[in-house]
């Protein structure tokens, strides 16, 4: 018996790594796509760099300061336990750490609105976002950035309750978020049941990659 629960763990673990990872939707900022409570699946088993494209679903970790962190009772056999089970992917991650936004902008496209009730533009073009909260505007505030080298422009769909990429322009990299810091791309919706549901690219023919990119001209780096 022992050993199927220590085998069970083990693959649970290399699946966790290498594969699949779960995670639990923290907040409402990407309503209606994503709700409060929802259990996404994201993959990694993609050519490392993961390839990401515009609008792509991610789950990243907190570049810093994007998340108010409460101090936790790290005491108990009941904590070191929820540890072990979501170390080994048995459990889902939590939002400790870790957000979920739409890729808005890769690495040299320029983004920008330049009327906060308007639609968000891509390197000068308008973009027709369905996914968005009704009622909310795509847009919320003026501004203009060009995505930095090795860097992502993010945005939730609840534009007008999301702490996105638009509210962190005082930060290193203007807002946008270090390419590394992606856990991967959220392709599933598996729990609540009712809720499951596959989780493609809306853009479509317009979900433009970074492979896509990558024969264009060099990036502006972030310090530039």
């Amino acid at each position: 018996m022992l050993i199927v629960v220590i085998s069970a763990l083990v693959l649970s673990f290399l699946i966790k790594t290498f594969f699949f990872q779960s995670f639990w939707i923290p907040s409402g900022s990407m309503e209606p796509t994503l709700v409060y409570g929802d259990r996404i699946l994201v993959t990694k088993w993609r050519p490392d760099p993961l390839p990401l494209r515009r609008g792509d679903i991610v789950v990243f970790k907190d570049p810093g300061s994007w998340l108010d962190h409460e101090p936790e009772n790290s005491s108990g056999l009941r904590h070191i336990g929820k540890e072990l089970l979501t170390f080994t992917g048995l459990l889902p991650e939590d939002a400790g750490e870790h957000l979920v936004k739409r890729i808005i902008g890769l690495p040299g496209d320029h983004v920008e609105c330049d009327d906060p009730e308007g639609k968000v533009k891509v390197n000068g073009e308008e973009i027709t976002e369905d996914y968005i909260a009704p009622g909310a505007r795509p847009c919320g505030k003026t501004f203009s950035v060009t995505v930095p080298a090795d860097r992502l422009w993010v945005m939730g769909d609840n534009r007008d309750n999301s702490a996105d990429s638009r509210l962190h322009m005082g930060l290193p990299g203007g807002g946008t978020i270090p390419r590394d810091n992606v856990v991967g791309a959220a392709f599933a919706l598996v729990w609540p049941l009712d809720h499951f549901t596959g989780l493609g690219n809306p853009w479509g023919d317009d979900a433009v990659s970074e492979d896509d990119l990558a024969t264009q001209a060099p990036v502006p780096s972030a310090s530039s």
